[in-house]
C-alpha cells in the first residue's frame, strides 16, 4: 500500500507497487486531468508535480512516489485562476486541449523555481509535444504568466467551467 499526497490531501493507493503513477491518479483516484500520451516520459501529456518538480507520471511508479507530494492539474486550481491558465487563454495557447494539463504543470513548476523565464528557460523547462503547433505562443503565454504572478501585469479573468447537460433531462 503505497501513501502519498496528492493535491494536498493524504492517500493510500492499494495498487503493486511498480503501478504508474499515472495509472493511480486516473483510475483509482479519479483524477482525469493527467492524460496517458507516449508512455515513455517523452511527450508530458501526463506531466505532474511531485515534490516541486515537473516528471511524467507515466514513468514514475507508486513505489517511487511512496511519502511525496504530487500535485495534479486538477490541485493546480480549482477555478482555472492559476497564472498560467490565464495566460494560455490569454495568448491563444491552447487549440485540441489534450497537451494542455502536462504544458500547464510543466509551466507552473518552472514558474515556481523562477518566475522570469527567458525563452530558453521555457524552452528547456517544456519539453511538452503539441501536436497543434503552438509552441511560440507557449513561450509567450508563461512569460505573461509570469508577469502576472510577479504583480506586473492584471490577471485574466476566465469564464466559470461549463457543465454538460442533455436537452430534455
Amino acid at each position: 500500500m503505497a501513501r502519498l499526497t496528492v493535491n494536498n490531501q493524504a492517500m493510500e493507493f492499494r495498487l503493486e507497487p511498480d503501478t504508474p503513477l499515472l495509472w493511480a491518479l486516473r483510475d483509482a483516484a479519479n483524477l482525469t486531468g493527467t492524460k496517458y500520451g507516449c508512455g515513455t516520459g517523452e511527450c508530458g501529456a501526463c506531466m505532474v508535480i511531485v515534490d516541486g518538480q515537473a516528471m511524467p507520471s507515466c514513468t514514475l511508479s507508486l513505489g517511487e512516489a511512496e511519502g511525496r507530494a504530487v500535485t495534479t492539474i486538477e490541485g493546480l486550481s480549482t477555478d482555472r485562476g492559476h497564472p498560467v491558465q490565464q495566460a494560455l487563454v490569454a495568448e491563444q495557447a491552447i487549440q485540441c486541449g489534450f497537451c494542455t494539463p502536462g504544458i500547464v504543470i510543466a509551466a507552473a513548476a518552472l514558474l515556481a523555481r523562477n518566475a522570469n523565464p527567458t525563452e530558453a528557460d521555457v524552452a528547456t523547462a517544456l519539453t511538452n509535444i503539441c501536436r497543434c503547433g503552438v509552441h511560440p505562443r507557449l513561450t509567450r503565454a508563461v512569460q505573461r504568466a509570469g508577469r502576472i504572478a510577479r504583480g506586473e501585469e492584471p490577471g485574466v479573468p476566465l469564464p466559470a467551467p461549463q457543465t454538460a447537460t442533455t436537452p430534455g433531462l
